[in-house]
């Protein structure tokens, strides 16, 4: 008998820890195999190219191995990066790659004249959810295919709030129910385990910015198809870029050989042109950090303006 006052834990979260774990293994071999995130990650900059903004510093939420710092410093220079991930093994290639960014000459000077030339980034391991980033400090927050993995959605779009300053862009990319249907439906009816993660409608996640109190939220979507010679090529990418079954109700064993032949055939039967389909439904959101309306103790804030002589 469950609890009511400890209820069971939902088996369509996620696991903070196998997340975690997931991603670090993944380091090594995520950007031989993430074409879709960098081609997502480079659509989602274009659309700031109709936003007037000119931040002072920006966070990299969900930094992966870096590939957005290079984009936003040369957009935004002299830009103060924040780049921030759950894996430290991920940070510690996008570290590695920020170094190899600066000329040897760069590195000599920035003593001598470090206001001079651009910050280096920062990096910082901790959970999107629970920043540990001082409240109206960042004037862009960015993040592109991480906010998927966080269960608690209007949890990490408030501490967003909180670190930006009023006037600060949320810029963000996340996936949508459609994702990875051809995956889910392979599964479907083979065990009782869950397969793929819970992902959030556009328009639901456009409600949870407004009750966190962000001002215009924009939400728009495209499905994007990969296609694969393999049923094993399709599974392998998603474990070489980590993106694999991090659920708490996914199966902690092997999966039986009858059972992967059904999940496989059912995969082969959606072969089109040679070529087997993934659909991935990609959520694009942006929204602004508006004058607060009331204090945090619920009271309405009233402004009071001198009348123009």
């Amino acid at each position: 008998m469950v609890d009511p006052l400890f209820p069971a834990p939902d088996p369509l979260d996620v696991d903070p820890r196998a997340v975690r774990r997931g991603f670090s293994r993944a380091a090594a071999t995520y950007d031989g195999a993430a074409a879709l995130q960098r081609e997502i990650g480079a659509r989602m900059a274009q659309r700031l190219d109709v936003v007037r903004l000119a931040p002072q510093a920006i966070l990299d939420a969900g930094c992966g191995t870096g590939e957005a710092i290079g984009e936003l410093s040369a957009r935004y220079p002299g830009v103060r990066v924040v780049a921030l991930d759950l894996a430290l093994p991920m940070l510690q290639v996008a570290r590695g790659r920020s170094a190899s960014g600066h000329s040897v000459l760069d590195r000599l000077l920035r003593p001598l004249a470090g206001r001079l030339l651009a910050p280096v980034p920062q990096f910082v391991c901790a959970d999107i959810a629970a920043l540990p980033i001082a409240g109206a400090s960042i004037d862009l927050a960015w993040s592109n295919l991480a906010l998927q993995w966080v269960n608690d959605l209007p949890r990490a779009f408030g501490e967003f709030r909180r670190v930006l300053r009023v006037g600060g862009l949320l810029s963000f990319t996340t996936f949508g129910p459609d994702t990875l249907r051809e995956v889910r439906d392979a599964f479907a009816g083979v065990d009782a385990d869950t397969h793929t993660n819970r992902f959030v409608d556009m328009h639901d996640i456009g409600d949870m910015l407004v009750h966190a109190g962000f001002a215009d939220p924009v939400m728009d979507m495209e499905r994007i198809t990969l296609t694969y010679a393999t049923p094993q090529e399709m599974l392998g990418e998603l474990k070489a870029i980590g993106a694999t079954n991090r659920t708490r109700g996914r199966a902690r064993g092997l999966t039986g050989r009858a059972r992967w032949s059904r999940v496989t055939g059912r995969l082969e039967a959606l072969r089109r042109d040679g070529r087997i389909p993934a659909t991935f439904e990609v959520v694009y959101g942006h929204a602004w950090k508006a004058e607060p309306r009331s204090t945090p103790e619920g009271h309405a804030i009233v402004r009071l303006q001198r009348p123009a002589r």
